[in-house]
C-alpha cells in the first residue's frame, strides 16, 4: 500500500507543477487512511468497501479530545482518497472505488471579515513616517490592499515582480499560477521612496519587504506589525492580512467591478470562491445598522 501511495504522490507532483505543498497534503491524508486500514487488519486497497469507508468517516468526525472535526476537514481528507482511487482505477487496474456512493459533508462557507473604506484609510494614514520602519509598513500594507495579495504572496514578492513605470505587479499564486495586478497612481511614488530609503539601507536580497536584519519579512512578522499598529491607533479588533484581501475584493464589487475581473485579480480558479464577496457588504452593513440605529437598538 505504501508503494502505491508513493507512486501516486509522484504522479501528483508532476501533475501539479511540482507543488510540494500539494504532495504533503495528500501524503498526510493517505497515511492517516492507511493507519486506519492497518488497525482494521486490511492490507489491500481492493479490500476496502463502502462499510469500511463509512466507519472511517465516523472515525474522522470525532477527534481525540472529544470535539468534532469540521466538515471542511473531513471533505478534504475524502477528496484526497477519491483522487487516489481515481488514480488506482485508471493507472493501476483496480476496479473498485468505495467512495462512489459516499458524499462528502457540505462545507459551511464562512463570510470573510473585511474593513470599511474609512477603516482602511484610518489604518494607512495614521503612520508616523519619521520612523523608517513605519515607511516600510505603510508601503507594505498599502500594496497589500491595493492588489489584494495573499500573505504568502506579499512575503515572497521581489522587486523583479514589480514594474513601477507600468504600475503592475506579477504575482505567483497558488499552483504556481501567475497573474498580473495593477496598482493606483501614487503607490508608485511610495514604492520608490521606500526603496531609496529604508530598503536601500538594509537589504540583503531582492525581496521587497525586509526586516532590520535585511532579510524578508516573515508571515508572522507581518502579522505582528499589523496588529501592533491596529492596537496603537485604537481599532479594538483583531486585524489580519487576509482582511485586506477581503476588503480589496469587497470594495471593488461595491464600486461596480465585474465579478469575473475580480476573480482574475484575486487569482481564484473558481468563480464560486469569488461570489462569497457579493454577500459580505450586506451582512456588515446590517450589523452596523442594528448596532447603531436608535430604533433598532430598542428592538433588541
Amino acid at each position: 500500500m505504501n508503494e502505491l501511495i508513493e507512486r501516486f504522490l509522484q504522479y501528483v507532483y508532476r501533475k501539479n507543477s511540482q507543488s510540494e505543498k500539494t504532495v504533503e497534503s495528500y501524503k498526510r491524508d493517505l497515511e492517516q487512511f492507511v493507519d486506519y486500514l492497518t488497525s482494521q487488519s486490511i492490507d489491500s486497497f481492493e479490500d476496502v468497501d463502502r462499510i469500511v469507508m463509512l466507519n472511517y468517516v465516523a472515525k474522522l468526525r470525532y477527534l481525540e479530545d472529544g470535539s468534532q472535526a469540521k466538515n471542511s476537514t473531513i471533505s478534504r481528507k475524502l477528496s484526497s482518497i477519491r483522487s487516489f482511487y481515481r488514480y488506482l482505477n485508471e493507472y493501476i487496474g483496480i476496479s473498485k472505488n468505495p467512495l462512489e456512493s459516499i458524499q462528502s459533508p457540505k462545507n459551511q462557507r464562512k463570510i470573510p471579515d473585511f474593513l470599511f473604506v474609512n477603516e482602511i484609510q484610518h489604518f494607512l494614514e495614521s503612520y508616523d513616517l519619521s520612523k523608517p520602519a513605519n515607511v516600510r509598513d505603510k508601503t507594505m500594507f498599502t500594496l497589500l490592499y491595493a492588489c489584494g495579495l495573499r500573505l504568502s504572496e506579499l512575503e515572497n514578492l521581489e522587486w523583479k515582480d514589480i514594474s513601477i513605470p507600468d504600475r503592475i505587479i506579477r504575482v505567483l499564486g497558488k499552483g504556481n499560477k501567475e497573474r498580473i495586478v495593477p496598482f493606483f497612481k501614487g503607490l508608485d511614488t511610495m514604492l520608490m521612496e521606500y526603496k531609496q530609503t529604508y530598503w536601500q539601507s538594509y537589504h540583503k536580497d531582492d525581496h521587497v519587504f525586509i526586516s532590520l536584519r535585511g532579510t524578508k519579512m516573515t508571515s508572522r512578522g507581518i502579522q505582528f506589525v499589523m496588529q501592533r499598529h491596529a492596537d496603537e491607533i485604537g481599532m479594538n479588533m483583531n486585524v489580519h492580512p487576509h482582511m485586506f484581501r477581503h476588503s480589496f475584493a469587497t470594495h471593488l464589487l461595491d464600486n461596480g467591478a465585474d465579478i469575473r475581473i475580480v476573480q482574475e485579480l484575486l487569482g481564484h480558479s473558481s468563480l464560486s470562491t469569488t461570489q462569497i464577496y457579493t454577500h459580505v457588504s450586506t451582512k456588515k452593513l446590517t450589523q452596523a445598522y442594528m448596532s447603531a440605529h436608535p430604533l433598532a437598538k430598542q428592538k433588541k
